[in-house]
């Protein structure tokens, strides 16, 4: 019976991978988008990200906490103190005590939630605080240009590749399961997974701003002023963001979209990317392809080895 289960279980997860595996191999996994009636913050992909979902947890509980405690005076109050259970009110004008208590109490409220908040913004600007191994000489820059309505991005560490990214339109996709409609564009941002990228952004007519949920990052883009940010991608597949500060009659319809790789196919996309951009977003798809092929062969070869 045990080992039926055992089999039963590996044979679901088996499953399970093969088919995110082969669903993977018609496009690149879509990682983190906006989805109907999401009630909290997406899955964290960054280490500042994370660090958000957690203090917005923590500020949540307490938040809670502190209304069922208010709630519970109250009642107390309303069943200890009504006309019936005291007759004769109290002529009390105050109590130095209960007065302390609630002049302090919220200081150190204020001070709990000053202290990881402060940590939190420090982090969001120096990465060499929460990045093990953080190594500066590593460190991807990619410059965001927002422009009504789409944005440029440009890897001037890298010989200057530069390119417009613009939304697709509805008679432009051609796969809805890996194009969503209103955040799918024509030239991703691709980045490499487990590498810090400097985010350089600015406006070149109007204020836009540069947000993706899951990074956890959100900056304006003004126009004659650099702003900079960064976000550490921890796992591979597509994220979607849009921008964020109202810029005009199609601000709904300047999504952000970055591809996250392996460093390998980073690298020979932005080779390949210097002098043939269709040609380098073709062979990064096929690279993909191919990698969710061997994840799918890989998985069917050890479920029949286990069966």
């Amino acid at each position: 019976m045990t080992k039926a289960m055992t089999r039963l279980g590996s044979g679901l997860w088996l499953g399970g991978s093969i088919a995110a595996a082969i669903g993977a191999m018609s496009g690149p996994a879509q990682a983190a988008q906006p989805t109907p009636w999401a009630m909290w913050l997406q899955e964290p992909a960054s280490p500042i990200m994370e660090r958000i979902n957690a203090f917005n947890t923590g500020i949540v509980i307490a938040m809670v906490l502190i209304v069922l405690l208010v709630l519970a005076l109250l009642i107390y109050v309303m069943v200890r103190f009504n006309a019936k259970n005291n007759p004769t009110a109290s002529r009390t004008s105050h109590h130095t005590m209960i007065e302390v208590v609630w002049t302090v109490a919220p200081i150190l409220i204020l001070i709990g939630i000053a202290v990881p908040s402060f940590s939190l913004l420090f982090a969001q600007q120096d990465p060499g605080r929460i990045v093990k191994d953080y190594d500066p000489a590593k460190v991807l820059t990619v410059k965001a240009t927002g422009i009504q309505w789409y944005w440029n991005y440009e890897y001037p560490d890298n010989d200057g590749v530069a390119f417009d990214s613009t939304m697709l339109s509805d008679d432009q996709i051609t796969d809805p399961a890996t194009q969503p409609r209103l955040l799918a564009v024509d030239n991703d941002m691709v980045v490499p997974v487990g590498t810090v990228v400097r985010m350089q952004v600015i406006g070149q007519d109007v204020i836009h701003s540069f947000a993706l949920p899951a990074f956890g990052i959100k900056i304006d883009a003004i126009p004659g002023r650099l702003n900079e940010t960064w976000f550490l991608a921890e796992r591979e597949g597509v994220y979607y963001g849009q921008c964020s500060e109202l810029c005009g009659i199609n601000h709904a319809f300047m999504p952000i979209a970055i591809r996250v790789v392996k460093p390998e196919q980073f690298q020979a996309w932005i080779t390949a990317a210097k002098t043939d951009l269709p040609g380098a977003y073709k062979a990064l798809d096929e690279s993909i392809k191919a990698d969710a092929a061997k994840v799918a062969a890989a998985g069917s070869n050890v479920e029949v080895a286990t069966r």
